[in-house]
């Protein structure tokens, strides 16, 4: 019984502590949820959510921004061509007979390169000779005729000239002797009569004379233009017969020459081509981004055996192929020696002033940001974050960078193809 009662008592003792006591099993648990809760939020909060990438810096490229003198030109690769080209064209169609001078050879102006012929050519000429010769004929007929009728005219004229003198001095003498009462009045009346009459006949004669002379006239002038016509168009013919002889333009040289022995050509083939050497020009392809800052005039320098020549552009080509525009461009000063058609040779063109601004060397970053943005290495190095730049001109070496960087910050300039989607980099050294 005295067990019972001391187990009672001590039972009754622990309960009366328990009740009393703050730190137990089940607000010890609650606490440390709450703590847990707690550190995740903080986390949560106050760490770094920003996308990081692992990256060994000995695979970068990392140059930095620099405050110096921004030269505003491009460089791009020129190819030498003749001054001119003079293309050689068919003028009259024919079979290739005989090529006189082989392409690569010089040429002077009239020189034969080669020869054709053309049998309908010649059947078309013998025919307009026949022409022009019955057209002249048919004018030689003609002025025959109008010089015989001209003469009998005349002829006629002269008669009845003398027979009107004739009978106007009977008609006057037998004025007087019917005066006097000599003769008949009957045979005044004929002599009036047959005044009278050679009169009318002579005036008609001559106002046919008139007539005739103009008419014929004016068939003998017809009949002139017809032949003057039938002359010049077959000297045009016998000139498309000289063109069977294929002669060079101009001074120079026999760049191509196309056709073949034997080959037939027809009107407005190409049949070669002769380069122009007196001067020489440069065709420049340049990246369509310039397009609006190049225009005539713009000067440029290029070396050939290493000697440096200056040259404009005189001719801009408006049409874009792959991205790229062409432009003409001739040496202001003089001519490289030896200089050959199709050399290559680097031109730096200068697009403007240089001027004084902060300067980012080119590399494979602009590719993947456009030059929107780059990665800023921290001064640590241990890091590289994501940072918003504008850029404004740009020549073969440098970025201009209007916005988004100082002097002295150093930037990832190589390729962010393999990061371009984090915001940070971790730099690390694995050498």
């Amino acid at each position: 019984m005295q067990n019972l009662s001391e187990k009672l008592i001590m039972t009754g003792m622990d309960r009366q502590l328990e009740k009393k006591g703050f730190i137990n099993r089940k607000n010890l648990v609650y606490g440390l949820v709450i703590i847990l809760v707690l550190a995740v939020t903080g986390i949560m909060i106050f760490s770094d959510k920003s996308s990081k990438y692992n990256v060994d810096i000995s695979r970068l490229t990392i140059d930095e921004v620099v405050l110096d003198v921004f030269q505003d030109y491009i460089t791009e690769q020129g190819i030498v061509e003749p001054i001119r080209t003079i293309y050689l064209d068919a003028v009259e169609g024919g079979r290739v007979e005989e090529i006189l001078i082989d392409e690569g050879n010089e040429v002077k102006k009239g020189d034969v390169i080669l020869r054709l012929s053309n049998n309908n050519l010649l059947l078309e000429i013998t025919n307009n000779e026949a022409q022009v010769v019955r057209a002249v004929n048919e004018l030689r007929t003609a002025r025959l005729s109008m010089d015989q009728q001209k003469l009998a005219n005349k002829q006629q004229i002269i008669q009845l000239r003398k027979q009107l003198i004739q009978d106007k001095r009977m008609y006057e003498n037998n004025k007087t002797l019917i005066a006097q009462n000599h003769i008949s009045k009957e045979t005044f009346e004929q002599s009036k009569e047959s005044y009278e009459a050679v009169s009318e006949q002579l005036e008609l004669v001559k106002e046919n004379y008139k007539n005739d002379s103009m008419y014929r006239a004016i068939q003998i002038s017809s009949l002139e233009a017809s032949v003057n016509s039938m002359e010049k168009s077959m000297g045009i013919i016998r000139k498309r017969l000289d063109n069977l002889n294929f002669k060079a333009p101009v001074d120079g040289e026999l760049a191509t020459l196309n056709p073949e022995i034997g080959q037939v050509i027809t009107y407005g083939t190409r049949v070669g081509t002769i380069n122009i050497l007196d001067s020489y020009k440069l065709r420049v392809e340049i990246d369509e981004h310039y397009i609006a800052r190049i225009h005539n005039g713009l000067t440029g320098e290029c070396d050939f055996a290493n000697q440096s020549y200056n040259a404009k552009i005189v001719k801009i080509y408006p049409e874009v192929q792959n991205g790229r525009f062409a432009v003409d461009m001739e040496f202001t000063d003089k001519v490289p020696d030896q200089i050959r058609i199709g050399q290559a040779s680097r031109i730096r063109l200068q697009l403007g002033e240089s001027k004084q601004g902060l300067l980012l060397s080119k590399g494979g970053f602009y590719n993947k940001t456009g030059g929107q943005w780059v990665f800023v290495v921290d001064p640590s190095g241990e890091f590289a974050v994501k940072r918003d730049i504008s850029i404004g001109r740009q020549n073969p070496q440098y970025y201009e960078v209007l916005d988004g960087l100082e002097a002295g910050e150093k930037v990832i300039t190589s390729s962010y193809q393999n990061f371009a989607d984090h915001d940070k980099l971790i730099l690390k050294n694995n050498r």
